[in-house]
């Protein structure tokens, strides 16, 4: 299968290396410079440093090089689609510059697409598949491809599990047909809504837990913000239209755990740079990478407030990166609100 991946960021590399050893990837970047580094280095030094490309991996800048991988049959002579069994076409950028890529690909006869960002466009207060539906519309099948997954051990070849999520039956069959296999499996499903808001919210609440952590708050209470804070997950994804079930899958729970507690996670350095008493702006500099429970808060608040649903975890991650609370003061606050049913 010829599958193209736009975004050469640690994920979109990571899944390239991976899928490589099975299908016709090509690698696309935005930076010319990037890409001709990594080629003659057979290594992303710039984003996934110590992992060697495979050589079957095609790595380019060209956007329309890309796209015709993808746009065009194996050894057709015209820029006649390709079936959606022939080709993939996988959006690895971050949820900031989603629209950016979707508008590029209007003018192209893209056969599906696929993303695997996750977070709320920070202005609309969009999901993924929203900003994709608004920009190119409902008649190209699109899907969301998420879960718990580090970048560095999928491509060192550890297992993983990860979840493709989308209304068209037959893409969620292509996505399981070409990514699951070797050590990584895939399970699908169709509550769209429900698996990028579990990949959303759980950001945020990983930076609430690398601060317990970074404070030395101890093992019960990253337990207990990991319980309250599905529970967040689960009121807003409900509110949203997501099914109660999704959250207690690999891109609720799953992702929450793997994002609260794993060393590689970086929402959860956020949290511990923000426990050290470091400037947010100088955190985000040092991880060097996207941190989008940053990104994403905002919006998070603001769609709680209008749907009406209570995320007092969420709610004071916002007030600690935007309005300059101080972790005491809402530490203080969350300790001291009224208890309630654990099943609210």
């Amino acid at each position: 299968m010829n599958i193209t991946v736009l975004g050469a960021g640690a994920w979109g590399t990571a899944l390239a290396i991976a899928l490589a050893q099975r299908h016709n990837v090509l690698l696309w970047g935005r930076n010319p410079d990037t890409m001709a580094a990594a080629a003659a280095q057979r290594e992303n030094a710039a984003y996934l440093p110590g992992f060697a490309l495979p050589e079957t991996l095609s790595l380019s800048a060209d956007f329309s090089e890309a796209l015709a991988h993808v746009t065009t049959a194996a050894g057709a002579t015209t820029a006649a689609p390709a079936t959606q069994s022939e080709a993939l076409l996988i959006v690895a950028s971050s949820v900031s510059g989603l629209r950016e890529l979707a508008q590029q690909l209007q003018a192209f006869p893209i056969p599906n697409i696929v993303w695997l960002c996750k977070g709320f466009e920070e202005n609309t207060r969009l999901l993924p598949h929203q900003i994709v539906r608004q920009v190119l519309g409902d008649a190209i099948p699109a899907a969301a491809l998420s879960g718990p997954s580090f970048a560095q051990e999928v491509a060192r070849g550890l297992p993983c599990a990860l979840s493709v999520a989308s209304v068209h039956a037959g893409l969620c069959e292509q996505v399981v047909a070409a990514v699951h296999g070797g050590n990584i499996r895939v399970y699908s499903t169709d509550d769209l809504v429900g698996v990028e808001v579990g990949g959303a919210v759980k950001n945020i609440l990983a930076i609430a837990t690398g601060v317990a952590d970074g404070l030395g708050l101890g093992l019960n209470a990253r337990a207990a913000l990991i319980t309250r804070g599905l529970a967040e997950i689960t009121r807003l994804g409900i509110a949203l239209g997501g099914r109660s079930e999704t959250f207690m899958g690999l891109s609720g729970v799953g992702d929450l755990i793997l994002t609260c507690t794993g060393d590689l996670s970086r929402n959860r350095r956020v949290g511990l740079g923000l426990a050290q008493g470091k400037p947010l702006a100088s955190i985000v500099t040092e991880l060097g990478h996207v941190a989008e429970g940053v990104r994403c808060a905002a919006a998070v608040r603001a769609l709680a407030q209008e749907c009406g649903v209570d995320m007092p975890i969420s709610n004071a991650v916002a007030g600690v990166l935007f309005d300059g609370d101080s972790l005491q003061s809402v530490m203080e606050l969350l300790l001291s609100r009224n208890p309630r049913e654990e099943s609210a």
